[in-house]
């Protein structure tokens, strides 16, 4: 056990240097002695002359360490000049690397441990992860940066403009807090999309389900319903991929519903988790039995979810259920609400989701919002199996009917048998 703070420092230093030279070293680990600028031990000695230079500087004067990462820098630049002259590797990767080893040195002596380990460990996987990087980039398209730059805009620009109060004369909209809902729901939906887009069809129909829920179940419904018509032998199969992505529905609104009113985890635990587990044992079921057969891998065609089109519509619809919902809250009492969850419920439960679990922190009863909740996902569901009818094989659309049946009775059970707490 080290017991000198200032040797503990000097450790965790070397530590770092030693994580991003035994990254590097790696790297080069083919080429031959003398033919590169730096590997595993001068990263080491690069953290320690970090180290060092920061205990020196504070026994004489700051300015020693300044002048100390010049000189560093300027040395390391040259040999890199060199060795990128020879090879024609004009990289400055290495360059860079070499600098943050020795500030990273110098943080570990002189600020927090914990962020100096956390950025050396950063530093390192950034590096080691230069191929699965630029393979990603190689295949990202430009809809989809204008999509992050949008939602960064949403995020950081438009959202800090948005007064955090609430406008209208029922006390329901509060701009901040709605595109802040909208943000949220973007991303989760974007996060579904770039999900389809590294998976495609390659990991079959449990994968693309997977993913596709994420970003629109209703989408994925569609999607392998129109498989299963035009293939019907492979409907098991398709159907097992519905209910799965159903399944993921229900996952994600007791995610979302949970994480912005904490006390409807355990009343929505019971009903959507039995609803959810139904869905996905039927699911599972479906796959084992038609494993290894003929299957068919749909390649989901999943809309870009995040465009500004988008995110002004979901914005607006979730403050026109969140004016309801407090009206019929305040007017016509529990069964309005649950009618107009039934409504909302039929194309889509993002917003109805958003507007209960809202509402259940600021006045409906919270036996309301679960049954709300459960409502729309049970409509939802139903509608779901409608679909798989309308634009699937027969044989799809029963096995979907029927365990969505199941689940929903499944949930109704768990709601009855677990009371909400007053």
């Amino acid at each position: 056990m080290i017991e000198s703070p200032l040797l503990l420092r000097l450790a965790v230093a070397l530590a770092i240097g030693l994580m991003i030279g035994l990254e590097r070293g790696w790297k080069q680990r083919e080429e031959a002695e003398g033919e590169r600028t730096a590997g595993l031990r001068t990263y080491t000695l690069t953290a320690l002359l970090g180290g060092l230079s920061a205990i020196l500087a504070t026994h004489t004067h700051p300015v020693f360490l300044g002048l100390s990462f010049i000189g560093f820098a300027i040395g390391f630049s040259a040999f890199s000049w060199l060795e990128a002259k020879t090879q024609r590797n004009f990289s400055v990767t290495g360059v860079v690397a070499g600098l943050l080893t020795f500030a990273l040195g110098a943080y570990a002596v002189l600020g927090e441990l914990e962020v100096a380990v956390a950025a050396g460990v950063t530093v390192m996987l950034i590096l080691a992860l230069k191929q699965p990087l630029h393979s990603w980039l190689r295949r990202i398209t430009w809809l989809e940066v204008r999509s992050v730059l949008i939602l960064l805009s949403m995020t950081f620009l438009a959202l800090p403009l948005l007064p955090n109060r609430t406008i209208d004369p029922w006390d329901a909209i509060n701009p901040a807090e709605i595109w802040l809902l909208a943000i949220l729901i973007a991303t989760i939906s974007f996060s579904g999309y770039i999900a389809v887009r590294i998976m495609g069809s390659q990991a079959g129909v449990a994968l693309a389900a997977l993913a596709g829920g994420l970003a629109s179940s209703t989408a994925t419904t569609v999607t392998l319903a129109r498989m299963a018509r035009e293939h019907p032998s492979a409907s098991p199969l398709l159907a097992a991929g519905i209910l799965l992505s159903g399944a993921v529905m229900v996952g994600r609104v007791f995610i979302v519903a949970s994480a912005l009113n904490g006390t409807l985890f355990l009343p929505l635990a019971w009903p959507l988790g039995a609803a959810g587990l139904v869905l996905l044992t039927v699911a599972g079921i479906l796959f084992l039995a038609n494993r290894g057969g003929d299957s068919e891998r749909p390649d989901l065609k999943i809309r870009n979810p995040l465009d500004i089109g988008m995110a002004l519509k979901l914005a607006a619809l979730i403050a026109l259920i969140s004016v309801l919902t407090k009206w019929i809250g305040t007017g016509a009492g529990d069964y309005g609400l649950t009618a107009l969850a039934a409504v909302a419920g039929i194309a889509d439960v993002d917003a109805i989701t958003l507007s209960l679990a809202r509402q259940s922190r600021e006045g409906i009863a919270l036996d309301a919002a679960v049954l709300g909740l459960g409502v729309a996902v049970a409509v939802n569901t139903i509608a779901k199996a409608a679909m798989t009818f309308a634009f699937g094989a027969p044989k799809a659309g029963w096995i979907v009917a029927g365990a969505s049946a199941v689940a929903i009775a499944a949930g109704w059970a768990a709601f009855l048998l677990a009371p909400v707490p007053g």
